[in-house]
């Protein structure tokens, strides 16, 4: 589900605010989980834990997520997402109070990867682009690296009745976001943008974090952070395939090649030094 989002924010929602489409989309996700919430069923302590994770893990990471956009092309944005495993590693090492340095070399590797890929064309913009994506990358892994750690303890709590607080956290943050710094003559979305965002909001954020959430709390740390990185080659090749986007194709080959072997070296990391839940 969300191997096509890069392709639909960057392909047809360029004209609408960014702080605006934010705002529907998470909107949208809070519309679909009020239903199922479950007020006398969620501990005030453990309702205020999730929205907080919301509001980090969805609200401030797409403020940094869609205004990428705005500095790299698209299969730039999915390919700088292949640092989340690096981050979800060190933020749950560090929720755990432990440190596993091994890992510090697969993210090296990565990034080697990435430099090969547009070394020829860095420059200011490329930095901005690539910053404003690794802040939406460290946002993602706190927020479903706490979200773990924080469910370990209810461990019979069913997630369904208390997600809707995921969405409100997010949605207090894009609120905000949107009042202060929206551009209210670019909110209005043609027919079709509109149904971009039904799905944006209701398939890819509603039904894709909680299974996502969902998903983080029955593995291990090492298989959550090596999954970060299967969205990317999906993501590439849906921008790819529909879309015949120019690119240079060596590097580009070379490139995905290291961060594929880097894919492997973290896997055999994680093989190697068993890890705690």
């Amino acid at each position: 589900m969300w191997a096509f989002s890069f392709s639909l924010i960057g392909e047809f929602l360029g004209g609408i605010d960014a702080y605006f489409a934010v705002l529907v989309r998470v909107g949208l996700a809070a519309i679909i989980f009020f239903p199922f919430v479950k007020f006398n069923a969620v501990p005030k302590k453990l309702g205020l834990m999730i929205m907080v994770i919301g509001a980090v893990q969805v609200g401030l990471m797409y403020l940094f997520f869609y205004h990428s956009f705005a500095y790299l092309k698209v299969s730039e944005v999915v390919l700088f997402t292949v640092f989340t495993p690096f981050y979800v590693t060190l933020m749950y090492d560090a929720l755990h109070r432990t440190f596993r340095p091994l890992y510090l070399l697969s993210t090296g590797v990565a990034v080697l990867g990435a430099y090969i890929i547009r070394y020829h064309e860095i420059d200011s913009t490329f930095i901005k682009g690539f910053l404003l994506v690794q802040g939406a990358n460290i946002c993602f892994a706190l927020g479903q690296s706490a979200y773990k750690k924080v469910m370990e303890s209810y461990t019979t709590f069913t997630q369904r009745d208390g997600f809707w607080y995921f969405h409100l956290g997010a949605l207090s943050v894009v609120g905000v976001a949107f009042v202060f710094l929206g551009d209210t003559t670019r909110t209005t979305p043609t027919l079709f943008q509109w149904g971009v965002l039904l799905w944006l909001g209701v398939i890819a954020s509603g039904l894709g974090y909680f299974w996502w959430n969902k998903g983080a709390c029955q593995v291990d740390a090492g298989i959550l952070a090596i999954m970060n990185n299967a969205l990317v080659p999906a993501g590439l090749f849906v921008n790819l395939f529909f879309w015949e986007k120019p690119t240079h194709l060596s590097s580009l080959l070379i490139g995905s090649v290291v961060i594929a072997f880097s894919l492997w070296l973290h896997h055999y990391f994680i093989a190697s030094h068993p890890q705690t839940p």
